[in-house]
C-alpha cells in the first residue's frame, strides 16, 4: 500500500480532462451516489475523496493506505473499493484532539453504500486526473449548501464572502475569527485576500468555531485541502462563553433571530434565584440580551471580542437596525455611544442564502481615526450608510439572484473612498454622498432618528412615484417585522408567568 513513483508517473501520464469535463463528471457521479444514500452524505463523501487526494500521501515503504494505493484499486463490483475508501478515510482524517472525544472527523464520514463500487472507482480516477481541486471543492460546497438549505443551514455564497472580507480589510499578521464558520468560507477568503496583496503565504492566525459537528468536519477538510493553516475548535456554542482573547478581525454570517440561545445551565440559574443587579457576563455589562432572540447577544459577543483597533463585519437581520423594541434600541444607542458602528449596508433580498429574510451587513470598528495603513480620513462619530437593496443581478439559467462581482466591487469602492483608503498604491478616491446609494451621517443625526441604523432611512432615492411606493412597502415590512418581534416578546413573558404559577 506504499506510495510508488511508477504509479504516480502512470497517473500523470494520462491525458488530463478539461476542468469543465471534470466538474460535470464529478457532479454526475455525486448525483448517482445520492440515489443510494442521503444527498448531503453523498456530497460529504466526495469531499472526503478530495481531502484524500491532497493529504493521503506517505513515504515509500510505509505500510499505510495512500491515495496512490486507492488509485490502483481495480474496477468491478467485487473490487473492494468501498473498503479501501473507508480504510483511507479512517487513517487520514484528523484525529480527535480533545480528551479523546471525536471532534467531527473520523467516525462522522458516511459509509459508502452497497452498489456504489463503480461510482466510487470512477470518482477516484476522475479526481486523480486533475491537479485543480479548488473548483471541485467549491462545486461540492455549493451542492452541499443546496442539500442542506431546507434546514436554513446554508453556506455563504462566494460574492458575499468577498464583500464581508473586503469590508473588514484583514492584514497580514492579523488574528481572524469566525464564530459561526460553517464550511470555513470566510476564513478561506481572508487567506486569499491577504495572500493576493502580500504575494506570499500569509502569517495571519485563522480561527473558526462551529456548533454543528458535521459542518465542523467539512470546515476542517475545506481548509486542509487548500493547504491553509487554521484552527477549527471542537464543535460547540460560541455564545456559551466570552472569547478568551481579543481578535483583530471578526467575520460572520450569523444565524438570524435565533431563539432559545441561552444555555440550559444558565436558564436554570435564572429561574431558581433572582438575577443580580449587574449582569456577571462582561459581554453585556448594562443589561442581558433578550432570551427570545440571539441577535443582540451576537452583536455584543462580537464587540466584546474585538482588539483595541479591531474590526468586524457580519450579516444581521433587518429588524435589529430599526426595531423600536427597547432591547435592540438600547443596544444601538450603546454602540453609537461607544462609536463602534462604522458602516451598515442594506443588501438585496434572497442573495445571501436560502431564506426570504432581508439583511444588512454591519461593520464595526474600534478605531475610526485616520492612521497609516488604514485611511487618511478621521471618521470618528460618523457612520456610512449604503443602500444596496437594488444591487442585484440574475443567476444565468436560474430563477435565483445574486449580488455579483460588479455590485460587490461598487460597495467596497464606496466604503474605501469614505475611509480615504488608497487602492493599489493610488491616491484615495474622494467620497461624496450619492442620492439613493450612500450617505455619511453623524452619530448626533442618527440619535435624532431614534438611533435607527437602517440604511434605507438615510440613503434615500430622489423623490418620485416609484420611490414613494418602494419606501411605503419597505416601511410596512419593517412595521410588520417589529410587530412579530413584539409578539415573540409577549409570548416569552407569558411563558415566564405560567412557569411561576
Amino acid at each position: 500500500m506504499s506510495d510508488t513513483g511508477a504509479l504516480r508517473g502512470r497517473v500523470q501520464a494520462e491525458a488530463p480532462s478539461s476542468l469543465d469535463e471534470v466538474l460535470v463528471k464529478v457532479r454526475r457521479h455525486r448525483t448517482h451516489l445520492s440515489r443510494l444514500m442521503n444527498a448531503s452524505d453523498a456530497t460529504r463523501l466526495v469531499l472526503g475523496l478530495l481531502y484524500l487526494s491532497r493529504r493521503a500521501h506517505a513515504a515509500p515503504g510505509t505500510s499505510v493506505p495512500t491515495w496512490s494505493w486507492l488509485l490502483s484499486q481495480p474496477a468491478g463490483r467485487d473490487s473492494g473499493i468501498r473498503a479501501a475508501v473507508g480504510k483511507c478515510l479512517a487513517h487520514w482524517l484528523p484525529a480527535p484532539d480533545v480528551q479523546g472525544v471525536d471532534t467531527g472527523t473520523r467516525s462522522l464520514m458516511p459509509v459508502p453504500p452497497q452498489g456504489s463500487e463503480g461510482t466510487l472507482h470512477a470518482l477516484v480516477q476522475i479526481i486523480g486526473s486533475t491537479q485543480r481541486v479548488g473548483p471541485l471543492l467549491d462545486q461540492c460546497l455549493r451542492d452541499l449548501s443546496v442539500d442542506q438549505a431546507e434546514g436554513s443551514h446554508y453556506f455563504t455564497p462566494q460574492d458575499m464572502t468577498r464583500l464581508i472580507v473586503g469590508a473588514a480589510v484583514p492584514r497580514d499578521g492579523h488574528r481572524v475569527l469566525d464564530p459561526v464558520c460553517g464550511s470555513g468560507g470566510l476564513l478561506v477568503e481572508s487567506h486569499r485576500y491577504v495572500r493576493d496583496r502580500v504575494e506570499l503565504d500569509p502569517t495571519m492566525s485563522l480561527q473558526g468555531k462551529e456548533q454543528h459537528v458535521h459542518t465542523s468536519q467539512v470546515a476542517r477538510m475545506n481548509l486542509a485541502v487548500r493547504g491553509i493553516t487554521a484552527h477549527v475548535f471542537p464543535p460547540g456554542d460560541s455564545l456559551a462563553e466570552p472569547e478568551l482573547e481579543p481578535h483583530d478581525i471578526i467575520l460572520a454570517n450569523l444565524p438570524f433571530n435565533q431563539r432559545d440561545w441561552v444555555p440550559e445551565d444558565k436558564k436554570e440559574r435564572s429561574v431558581r434565584r433572582p438575577a443580580p443587579p449587574v449582569p456577571v457576563d462582561p459581554r453585556w455589562p448594562e443589561e442581558p440580551p433578550s432570551p427570545g432572540s440571539a441577535n443582540s447577544a451576537w452583536i455584543q459577543h462580537i464587540a466584546h471580542a474585538l482588539a483595541p483597533a479591531g474590526r468586524a463585519a457580519f450579516l444581521m437581520a433587518d429588524t435589529v437596525a430599526n426595531s423600536r423594541l427597547p432591547v435592540p434600541r438600547r443596544l444601538r444607542e450603546r454602540l453609537l455611544r461607544d462609536d463602534l458602528v462604522e458602516c451598515v449596508i442594506a443588501l438585496p433580498p434572497r442573495v445571501f442564502g436560502h431564506t426570504q429574510a432581508t439583511a444588512c451587513l454591519w461593520v464595526l470598528n474600534r478605531d475610526k481615526s485616520a492612521r497609516p495603513g488604514w485611511g487618511v480620513l478621521d471618521r470618528r462619530r460618523q457612520v456610512l450608510f449604503i443602500n444596496a437593496r437594488r444591487a442585484v443581478e440574475p443567476v444565468p439559467e436560474s430563477r435565483a439572484r445574486r449580488l455579483g462581482d460588479k455590485n460587490t466591487a461598487l460597495i467596497l469602492t464606496t466604503l474605501a473612498a469614505w475611509r480615504g483608503l488608497p487602492e493599489n498604491g493610488a491616491a484615495a478616491t474622494p467620497y461624496n454622498d450619492a442620492a439613493g446609494w450612500s450617505r455619511s451621517c453623524s452619530t448626533k443625526e442618527i440619535a435624532d432618528h431614534e438611533y435607527s441604523l437602517m440604511p434605507t432611512s438615510y440613503a434615500v432615492e430622489p423623490p418620485g412615484p416609484t420611490r414613494d411606493t418602494r419606501s411605503r412597502i419597505e416601511q410596512l415590512k419593517l412595521e410588520l417585522a417589529d410587530q412579530f418581534d413584539r409578539m415573540g416578546q409577549l409570548e416569552l413573558q407569558l411563558l415566564d408567568i405560567l412557569e411561576e404559577i
